[in-house]
Formats: C-alpha cells, structure tokens, sequence
C-alpha cells in the first residue's frame, strides 16, 4: 500500500505513519518541515494553505491519504480537490465534537450534526471539522470517505497534555488532588489503536463515518490515576475528591484537570459515545495501563518537557491544587 500522511511527524500523524511503516508501507509525508520526520518516509515539504507549495503534490499516487486537519475547511477542500483523481481512499481523522450538543449517551454516527462548510475559513475546532468532512467527502463521494470521528486521544506523542500532565504530577509525588468518584468511566483512544484501525480501513475498503472511541468505562478515572501512579514509581497519595466540592471550588474540569468531567451533558458527550460500528469494523482496544506506561516511557526518552501544541495550557496550577488540599479554597 503507497500512503499520502498530510503532516505525519506529530501525534496523530506520527503514529499513523509509524504503524503503516511497521507493515511495509510506502510512505510520503507532506508538511512543513517544522519536525524531523520519521525515518523511512520519503517527504515533500509545503505548506497546504498555501497554493504555491501545495502543487508540490501535484504528481504522484497513493493508494490512500490520511489527514489530521483542524484548522479551516479550506485546507482539506484544496487537497482533497488536488488528490481526488490519483488517490484511492481519503480517511479524514475528524473528531466527535461534529455531534451537536448535546449529545447525549450512546450517540451513534446517526446523531445530528453541527454546521460546517468546505469553503469556511476558521470558526471553531467542531465547525471546522465538520467542514473538512463534508470537503472530503465533496472531493472523494462517500464510497472512498473514512471520516474517523476519534474521541479523546491518549498516548505517545501526545501534544495536548492531558496524559503527560497527570503523569508528570503524579511523578512529582506527595498529595494529589484526585477528581471522583472514583469509579468514574472513561472513554477515549489511544493513538496506536486509532492509526491501526486507520489503516485496516484504507485495507479493507471502509467508508462512510465511524466513531473512533473505546466502550464506555474502558477504563476509570481510578485506574488511570493509579497506573500512573505505578509506572512513575512516586510515592504520590491520591486524594479523592467528588464532582460538587471541585466545582463549588471554582476548579476547570478538561483543563485544569485534565480528561475528567463530572456527569453530565458533557461528559455525555465525551465519554458515552456508542463506538459499536467501529468495533465491529476491525477496532481493538488496548488496556489503560498499556497506555498509560508507554506514555511514560516515551516521555523519559525526551531530553525536555514534552512538545505541546499552541492553545489553553492544560492542567492545575501547583498553589491552586495546594490550596484546595489544605481547605482554603471555599467548596460550597
């Protein structure tokens, strides 16, 4: 199989280019060169929202393209446009956030959808996604579309932060601030399971929309925390505290702390999706502490913190979890 990655050397792209090297692929990447590209690729550098550097791709074939694109619609419409006649399959990496709010459990693919047009430039990151698959799909049909509706994505590489986060602080040991209950279901993907079921679809002839998500409650917010806890070897104490007492203290759930929502429309939306098309089309799912070590490990290989994408900083400022660990914060 010949792969088109737009992008590849980040997250995402990087573990999709990484698993189909792993299979004997051959793999052209195109980015900007702003990162070293994974060995054994061969590269063209451009940039897609330029129309100068984009015809850099203006020969060539591949049995598939592979796109991450968050930004405005554009960007897919003119590639997908530039690729149409010579590419086999388009598989547009979308997100779940194309589901209008809310959600709701157990949304299927069926589930209504936010607006979106192939010809906006930026709004936001759900309309912007929604945009770039209807551009997929304009260029492509339906037939030759994947659109990979992924939930939240963990794992190496992972330029967000949110995994990086926890483990960091947890390997900075003492009190930590755990957000409840316990028993809390997650629902997410890890970025090899996400590339692998990719690639299985560009294989097999897949189309249409898939959710990209594990099962509801693949794992908990407990045996998250306690993986990390594991891998890093910290003597770090979790301490357990529940939804109203962190939202009565003015902490950001998905930000300040990382993966977690309390229950409610939004964390029915985030981690209740029903990914059942998707497993039943090839999708595996690896356990959370797999995740969670690997993480780990590829974060003690880097010689600084780990490369994070511009936007909201991620995670909880050390004097606001101390202060709300030693009661000065009022709860409610």
């Amino acid at each position: 199989m010949k792969l088109l990655m737009l992008g590849g050397t980040e997250f995402v792209g990087r573990a999709v280019t990484e698993a189909a090297l792993a299979r004997g692929w051959q793999v052209t990447v195109f980015h900007r060169g702003r990162h070293a590209p994974v060995p054994g690729t061969a590269v063209v550098h451009g940039d897609r929202t330029d129309a100068a550097t984009l015809t850099a791709l203006a020969d060539g074939t591949w049995d598939v393209v592979v796109d991450t694109w968050a930004g405005a619609p554009t960007a897919v419409r003119d590639a997908a446009r530039l690729l149409a006649d010579r590419a086999g399959r388009y598989v547009y990496v979308s997100t779940g956030s194309v589901y209008r709010h809310p959600a709701g459990p157990g949304h299927t693919e069926a589930g209504p959808l936010v607006d979106g047009s192939p010809d906006a430039e930026a709004v936001a990151y759900a309309e912007d996604k929604r945009g770039g698959e209807l551009a997929a799909l304009a260029a492509f049909g339906e037939d030759r579309t994947v659109l990979a509706r992924a939930g939240m994505i963990l794992g190496p590489w992972e330029n967000i932060g949110r995994l990086p986060w926890w483990l960091t602080r947890i390997a900075r040991g003492g009190p930590v601030l755990a957000p409840g209950p316990r028993d809390l279901g997650l629902q997410y993907i890890d970025v090899r399971d996400l590339a692998a079921w990719v690639l299985h679809a560009a294989e097999t002839g897949l189309s249409g929309p898939y959710n990209l998500i594990s099962e509801p409650g693949h794992a908990t917010m407990g045996e998250l925390l306690e993986a990390c806890v594991a891998v890093t070897g910290s003597d770090a104490e979790l301490r357990w505290s529940g939804p109203e007492e962190i939202l009565a203290a003015g902490l950001a759930p998905w930000t300040e702390l990382p993966v977690w929502l309390p229950p409610g429309e939004l964390y029915d939306a985030i981690h209740r999706g029903n990914p059942a098309k998707a497993l039943g089309a090839g999708l595996r799912c690896r356990p959370v502490a797999e995740t969670v070590a690997d993480t780990w490990a590829w974060l003690q290989e880097l010689d600084g913190p780990p490369p994070l994408r511009p936007g909201q900083p991620v995670g909880l400022a050390p004097e606001k979890e101390e202060a709300f660990l030693r009661g000065e914060i009022p709860r409610g």
